[in-house]
């Protein structure tokens, strides 16, 4: 992921000078399942418009500007046909996880590696992980989903970094990256819960001990705190991990609790484990859904002085659905957990009214569309309806020994020699929670996209 400085104000600058008319909300019906599907296949469908990786001379699972962002769009299509049985886009679905899966089946493909960060590469193995824990069918060739989610974990485990703050992941791979100097919560959180998955699903301790290794460095840092579950974004190598960078994002709560709903299921209901799950929950709760504002789940950084980027946008997606499988994984969290999903998505539903096709906002809050337009906004609307799917299909994900049959490899990626702790940059901001790399290319593409919609195209 990277930062995209002051041009974030682009989108909101231009969004400004739309001319929207409404339709009908999203008819949403949190009682019955059809309605949901319903609502899903809606904002699934205005999703799948910006995807041209299917289309003759694009690359299947790939946006040039923003690669990561591939892996949500993807996960939101998994989970789309795992609550609605619509196996629709199933087959771009399939060709997109192999196609940027890289030589060494660890999500490095040549075209972008050079300048991936470790959480980027990270979101693909969670897509992988995901394919395998829903039981979607590996591919006919090619990589297994299972041994995809193994080549991450073995590629990025060999950057633990104890060159610097006795451990921890850094943001960015590479050290001619802006950004290499950080360590934060993303890409910690992300391999620990990379590693809770894989724990899991082969019931192999080589996974669940890396998990409690990242926990444990985690909160010997200014990241995490087990006595107020603050998670904070970031830390810096230059000064040994010994500050903060606390901007509070919501991804940041929820990969560390997915993680640990993950370990809780693991190791068969550790009240360690519930302690974490609930105090991370409560304070996810307490920071992201507002009671002021009814209670609805809001990106409180950048929604209200609308300057989220597209990457931002896409948080509350991601956590929809890991707060969704947090609750099927730890059944006390059940009820607490769909009743603040359900708040929230039939907020989301009357934020899609633009331009006479159901365009989803992304201020949910407002419940009312709030003129903001793109793939992002859709695939964090179709992931809360799709949270919404729990209580028609209850099944948890599942493992090596309850039906998953995705073929494992625990040596994939290892060819791999991508990896480097070698510090030479100094990083001199103190909170990134950006993803996407901003191009000229993609400024050009959004004006021009912003000009066809004012003008009615």
């Amino acid at each position: 992921m990277r930062f995209l400085g002051p041009w974030i104000l682009l989108k909101g600058l231009l969004l400004s000078s739309i001319i929207y008319s409404s339709v009908n909300a999203i008819d949403l019906d949190l009682s019955d399942e059809q309605s949901i599907k319903n609502a899903a296949s809606t904002t699934i469908y205005a999703m799948m418009t910006y995807y041209k990786g299917n289309e003759t001379g694009h690359i299947p699972g790939a946006f040039a500007s923003k690669w990561w962002e591939g892996s949500a769009l993807l996960m939101a299509l998994l989970q789309y046909w795992h609550f609605t049985g619509d196996t629709t886009y199933n087959d771009e679905l399939r060709v997109a996880l192999e196609w940027q899966s890289g030589d060494d089946g660890d999500y490095m493909p040549a075209n972008y590696s050079s300048y991936l960060g470790n959480d980027d590469q990270m979101f693909w193995g969670l897509a992988a992980m995901m394919a395998a824990e829903l039981q979607f069918a590996d591919s006919s060739t090619g990589f297994s989903w299972l041994s995809l989610a193994q080549g991450v974990f073995n590629t990025q485990v060999n950057r633990w970094d104890m060159n610097s703050c006795d451990g921890g992941m850094r943001w960015q791979i590479w050290p001619y990256e802006s950004g290499y100097t950080m360590k934060n919560s993303i890409s910690n959180g992300g391999l620990f819960q990379l590693s809770a998955r894989l724990a899991r699903y082969t019931g192999s301790d080589t996974y669940s001990k890396w998990a409690e290794k990242i926990w444990d460095w985690t909160l010997t840092t200014p990241l995490m705190s087990n006595s107020t579950w603050n998670v904070a974004d970031s830390t810096n190598t230059d000064n040994d991990c010994a500050t903060q960078g606390n901007t509070q994002w919501s991804y940041n709560y929820g990969t560390f609790l997915m993680g640990a709903a993950y370990m809780y299921n693991y190791t068969n209901g550790s009240p360690v484990w519930l302690t974490a799950v609930n105090g991370l929950m409560n304070q996810t709760f307490d920071h992201f859904f507002p009671e002021s504002n009814g209670g609805i789940f809001e990106e409180v950084v950048c929604e209200p002085s609308e300057v989220c980027n597209d990457n931002e946008i896409l948080f509350k997606g991601l956590v929809s659905s890991w707060l969704a499988f947090t609750a099927l994984l730890v059944p006390s969290t059940y009820d607490t957990i769909l009743a603040k999903l359900q708040t929230s998505a039939t907020a989301a539903a009357l934020s899609c009214t633009g331009h006479n096709n159901n365009t989803c906002g992304i201020r949910w809050y407002k419940s009312e569309y709030d003129g903001w337009i793109g793939m992002e906004e859709e695939i964090s609307a179709s992931n809360i309806f799709l949270a919404n799917m729990i209580p028609y299909v209850s099944k948890s994900p599942v493992t090596s020994s309850t039906g998953g049959n995705s073929t494992s490899n625990p040596t994939a990626g290892e060819n791999d020699t991508s990896s480097d702790t070698t510090s030479t940059t100094t990083i001199t901001t103190g909170d990134r929670a950006g993803a996407g790399i901003l191009t000229a290319i993609f400024i050009a593409a959004w004006v021009a996209l912003m000009g066809w919609t004012v003008m009615g195209g």
